[in-house]
């Protein structure tokens, strides 16, 4: 099937980034609006092909200035006007200043240089359906995934969103043999491609840490940071990372430096804030989430269990769940319902699941 895919879309394979209303292609070192060719001086070209490359994340000036000026000293002012003058013609909105840091690329990219303008539209949907984090959007974006792939098996970011798909719902659906098995192999397969894909160090980082493994996590995060300092997704990573080595303060510290860095990013934080009492701000930090159990317990802390209780008791009425968020959400439920040996009964079960999800 890959190969009739393939042969298929030989005459769509993308030859330039595509936003808005511009073509870069980077072959060429051309710029093209509606068409037309834009004038661009060759710094300035390379500054937006780094920007674009790595669109929606942060580059910092470090970086783009080791790339603009790789053995030559110059003054900060000179990447300074090198991105406004690219912003006099991506438009203003295009190039975001993270203060201090470096720079954004806020457009969407809606394709890529090697990859099938069909192939990367379900890829970019794929991305959309999983940021929403519930078990049916996850289950699609899977699915458009494994067609991405099977179009193009050297699409290294599908591989890495795939194996975050995977690991969603062996999480929250149920974890058997072969979902485990194909967490690893996308994944593996990921890191194959490149091995310094950004998402695939971000979603591999909540793997390691599930499956017992936070220690691993933490040092090839910390690898990665020895070569992107200003890299928000690593931090992200260790609030996770920290928080299960027990270091609660060290993990908040790593949420603000994330946030400082990116401030749009999403992290683990509110389960921080749990597990350092702080049941107020974990509610707050949760909002705007799919939403499972962790609010309803940060209610019940504070005394508020008829609002914790209709919370869980909707949940799961309507809610697709695993075994383990299932016996989690109804042992919290039955705590509340003063059902104390059933609490324990589920709580039993729970650790059975958690004892089967790990990933050796």
């Amino acid at each position: 099937m890959a190969q009739g895919f393939s042969k298929q879309n030989q005459s769509t394979i993308e030859g330039a980034y595509r936003f808005g209303e511009f073509e870069l292609y980077p072959r060429d070192r051309m710029l093209k609006r509606n068409g037309a060719v834009v004038a661009l001086q060759p710094k300035a070209f390379d500054a937006l092909l780094c920007l674009v490359c790595s669109a929606e994340h942060l580059v910092s000036k470090e970086e783009l200035m080791k790339i603009l000026w790789p053995s030559v000293h110059v003054s900060e002012a000179n990447l300074t006007n090198t991105i406004v003058s690219l912003r006099k013609i991506v438009g203003r909105e295009a190039i975001r200043t993270v203060s201090r840091h470096g720079y954004r690329f806020e457009m969407r990219v809606n394709s890529e240089p090697g990859v099938a303008r069909a192939t990367f539209e379900r890829f970019s949907r794929a991305k959309e359906l999983t940021r929403q984090r519930s078990v049916e959007t996850i289950t699609l974006a899977r699915d458009l995934l494994w067609t991405c792939l099977a179009e193009d098996p050297g699409f290294a970011p599908a591989w890495a969103w795939l194996g975050r798909c995977s690991w969603f719902l062996g999480k929250f659906v149920g974890n058997s043999q072969s979902t485990k098995d194909l967490t690893e192999a996308a994944f593996e397969r990921a890191f194959g491609l490149d091995a310094e894909l950004a998402s695939a160090h971000q979603f591999y980082t909540l793997v390691q840490v599930d499956s017992g493994h936070a220690e691993k996590a933490m040092r090839r995060l910390f690898a990665r940071m020895a070569m992107h300092p200003a890299d928000p997704e690593c931090f992200a990573g260790l609030v996770q990372v920290l928080r299960f080595r027990g270091m609660l303060v060290e993990s908040l510290q790593a949420h603000r430096r994330a946030v400082e860095l990116d401030p749009l990013i999403t992290t683990s934080v509110a389960h921080t804030h749990f597990a350092l009492g702080d049941y107020a701000a974990a509610i707050e930090s949760y909002s705007g989430r799919a939403a499972y159990y962790l609010d309803a317990a940060a209610w019940a802390a504070l005394q508020k269990d008829d609002h914790a209780v209709a919370l869980l008791r909707g949940r799961l009425a309507r809610m697709a769940l695993s075994d383990l968020v299932s016996a989690l959400m109804r042992s919290l439920l039955a705590v509340l319902e003063g059902k104390q040996k059933k609490a324990v009964r589920l709580m039993e079960e729970a650790i059975d699941y958690v004892n089967s999800y790990c990933i050796d």
